[in-house]
């Protein structure tokens, strides 16, 4: 969610807009003269930006490293076959499925 504020009213609420920006992961928009000039965000939000800007531009690159950490992560074990996955994530389903009637 976004809200647009005056300078005037950023410094003196500055402390409820903080609150809003961590609490809400609302962005703040402050203006001086009607024109846009910061933005005040959560740090978490911020840092997210900041990953998300580093990250690859080349969907190849990611399916790559996605493959790799797969990889490290199975160690020397083998993945089940897609059909046994399949089968599975559908007994799941259909279980919550009864269970809900």
């Amino acid at each position: 969610m976004e809200r647009v504020v005056s300078a005037t009213a950023a410094r003196i609420h500055l402390g409820e807009w903080m609150r809003r920006a961590v609490e809400s992961n609302e962005r703040i928009i402050i203006e001086r003269a009607g024109e846009s000039h910061v933005v005040l965000l959560s740090m978490a939000e911020y840092e997210r930006l900041v990953r998300a800007q580093q990250q690859p531009e080349d969907w190849r690159e990611l399916v790559d490293q996605a493959r790799a950490q797969v990889r490290a992560d199975l160690g020397s074990r083998q993945l089940p076959p897609v059909e046994e996955v399949l089968r599975q994530i559908r007994e799941e389903r259909d279980a919550q499925l009864v269970a809900l009637r």
